[in-house]
């Protein structure tokens, strides 16, 4: 009887898995499409019929009888982080939050970030945002997150975790290159609202124009900036323009060929491919509304992802401007977001971007031609101490807790918690605004050598003109 109830439940677990693997294929695709193939038939039933295995164990077998809702979540969820960071479930409630405007209801820290290694790290923190402010910087790794170890978190956990209420505090522990042991930060969550774009003439008719992120409104943005900048000069024209996209973690695509398609006057400036067709898509300039052909230099760094390396590639490959700065990202995909019955998502990676000459920006990013490395902070470099304490089986993510009901707050987790660490100082952001601009340009390498050599174009075409002119009489 017992064997017969077993094979029942089998059989129904089997059929469930079917219709779900039905489910999660992007546009609904039918059971008859779906095994249309025989050799994909017999693998997808075969894989299928290990899961249904594994699933009916688990259910019959361990210790505390578990919800089938909660394992099959559980499996999808791992069957997405297989794919790639950016792939991931949207449950109900998240899906759901992420759609609708919350009008400052929940708040984040600002903050771009991934999964790279299996290691939760930061793309680049917002400008101004509660997580910049807090003293967090791109690359940074967040190993903990209010003293859970993120290392069994996808990314869409992670940014579940990390957004919450306006105004309530959430703490992180990071790791960062050159410092000893871990440090702990405390952010306040804030709602983020993001200024794309800032910008300042820099005098001897040389714009400045930083890009924090690619909006709804950043390309409309930009043109104004550049009008201002007009205004300041006699003839109507710049002599150089620097392009910050340094720290700025992308966005709108539409937005990033926009700004290209303004510098650029023809030829192909990025497209995806994919598996599919509709994921082929092409983007190209045109000559109409271009500015005039005025010397560029695009600043770049880790935290440059995504639509910032579509912008930085695209000037690179048409020899537009010249990228100065450290390597980029490498944030060269694409996400698609498929809504389910029940109410929640999948999130999948469904193409890739590629430069005009062919090169994925995936993984690799963008290769600054002039590389130019910040001066480090050695205050910000300086050695925490932090003591590191073996683990034990109720301190590893998902351990079962003590039968009893007891709580063994004496763990690892806590006794870390307790442990006095220096907190990251607060951030020293210098305004583009308003800082005196010497003061900035000796602060800020990267910036500095960008103005040189802006300033040396001019210098150097004006020789060239000279001789030129010489020569021919």
């Amino acid at each position: 009887m017992k064997n017969q109830k077993f094979s029942k439940l089998e059989m129904f677990l089997f059929s469930w898995c079917v219709i779900l693997m039905g489910a999660i294929f992007i546009g609904g695709v039918s059971l008859s499409n779906l095994f249309a193939k025989d050799s994909f038939n017999q693998g997808a039933l075969k894989e299928l019929k290990v899961f249904t295995d594994v699933l009916s164990i688990v259910k019959r077998d361990y210790v505390k009888e578990p919800e089938t809702k909660a394992l099959v979540k559980g499996a999808i969820k791992g069957m997405l982080t297989t794919l790639d960071p950016h792939s991931g479930y949207l449950d109900p409630d998240f899906y759901k939050d992420l759609q609708v405007q919350t009008k400052g209801e929940f708040g984040g820290l600002g903050i771009e970030i991934t999964i790279k290694d299996g290691v939760l790290v930061v793309v680049a923190p917002m400008e101004g945002s509660p997580a910049e402010e807090a003293g967090v910087k791109a690359g940074d790794s967040i190993v903990k997150i209010e003293g859970r170890y993120t290392k069994e978190f996808s990314l869409v956990d992670a940014v579940r975790k990390l957004r919450g209420p306006r105004g309530s505090p959430i703490k992180i522990s990071i790791a960062r290159e050159g410092v000893a042991g871990l440090i702990d930060v405390t952010v306040i969550r804030e709602k983020i609202e993001v200024r794309s774009v800032r910008s300042r003439y820099l005098g001897d008719r040389i714009g400045y124009i930083r890009l924090n992120q690619f909006m709804e409104k950043t390309a409309d943005d930009l043109k104004l900036a550049l009008d201002k900048f007009i205004s300041n000069v006699a003839n109507g024209s710049l002599d150089g323009l620097v392009l910050d996209l340094r720290n700025n973690p992308g966005g709108l695509l539409t937005q990033a060929v926009r700004i290209c398609d303004m510098f650029l006057t023809e030829g192909l400036l990025v497209y995806t491919d994919g598996r599919i067709e509709a994921q082929k898509q092409k983007f190209f300039a045109h000559t109409r509304g271009t500015e005039p052909d005025y010397p560029i230099v695009v600043l770049v760094n880790g935290g440059s992802a995504s639509a910032s390396e579509i912008v930085s590639g695209a000037f690179q490959d048409h020899g537009r401007a010249l990228v100065l700065g450290t390597p980029t990202f490498g944030k060269g995909s694409v996400q698609t977001i498929t809504p389910l019955e029940n109410g929640g998502a999948v999130t999948l990676t469904t193409a890739l971007y590629y430069t005009k000459s062919g090169n994925s920006l995936q993984a690799q990013g963008v290769t600054p031609d002039i590389i130019v490395e910040l001066e480090k902070d050695e205050n910000d470099l300086a050695s925490r101490a932090y003591k590191v304490q073996k683990l034990k089986e109720k301190d590893l993510p998902g351990a079962i807790k003590d039968p009893d009901g007891s709580d063994n707050s004496t763990d690892v987790l806590r006794k870390i918690n307790k442990t006095p660490v220096e907190e990251l100082p607060r951030a020293k952001r210098i305004d583009p605004e308003t800082e005196p601009i010497e003061s900035w340009l000796d602060a800020d390498a990267q910036l500095r050598k960008a103005v040189e050599i802006l300033k040396n174009w001019k210098v150097m075409e004006n020789k060239g003109d000279f001789v030129k002119n010489n020569k021919s009489a």
